[in-house]
């Protein structure tokens, strides 16, 4: 009888124990095993910190020279004049998209860049409008109809103007699907405005054989 009060207490005491050490420190790194796996301290990607000065090897961006899984090679020319010069030669890598993905690039114009440049590109924007942003680029204009593809993405990589860059915004294949959403709908305005000019020389072909009719 004596040895089971014996070995009672001894379990209880054990139990006790094992309550109070429970409700210690859950970071204690003595009683958890690897406590910064168990209990990583959350950081959002590219967010300030101060990883640096607690002397923890962290680093906040991409490797250099390293290319992101599915992205696109990186842009090579760089942002200075003969930079903007050479962009005219730099060609469209993606294929034509289909209708799900212009209606994709049409979104990210309408979020990015109708602010200022408006909905039908020609700088009519809520910002151009309201002069928050002055000399916005009427994208209508016969100058960036004829803008090639290249220096296109040059100015929305590297900003151009007032306006700021879009690398950060925009990743390298978003940036294309924009211009090609751009290029097309200039393409539409071209085509329209051409059938207008016909439409408007036959009507005065029309009514001046009409007149030499009579």
């Amino acid at each position: 009888m004596k040895k089971i009060r014996i070995i009672l207490s001894f379990v209880m005491i054990i139990g006790v124990i094992t309550i109070m050490d429970s409700c210690g420190s859950k970071r204690d790194p003595g009683r958890t095993y690897m406590p910064d796996m168990a209990y990583s301290r959350a950081y959002e990607a590219y967010a300030p910190n101060n990883l640096a000065k607690e002397d923890v090897n962290y680093v906040p961006y991409p490797v250099e020279g390293t290319i992101r899984r599915g992205d696109l090679f990186p842009y090579p020319l760089p942002n200075d004049t003969n930079g903007y010069r050479m962009s005219a030669q730099i060609k469209d890598p993606l294929p034509p998209l289909d209708s799900n993905q212009m209606k994709e690039a049409a979104r990210l114009f309408n979020i990015n860049c109708a602010i200022c440049h408006g909905e039908g590109m020609n700088a009519q924007g809520p910002l151009a409008t309201g002069g928050k942003v002055p000399a916005v680029a009427n994208l209508t204009l016969t100058q960036y109809v004829k803008m090639p593809v290249g220096t296109m993405f040059h100015s929305v990589t590297y900003g151009k103007g007032n306006m700021g860059s879009y690398a950060s915004q925009l990743t390298r294949k978003q940036r294309w699907m924009v211009i090609q959403y751009v290029k097309q709908h200039q393409l539409a305005g071209a085509s329209g405005s051409a059938a207008a000019t016909d439409s408007t020389k036959a009507g005065a072909s029309g009514s001046s054989d009409s007149t030499a009719a009579k």
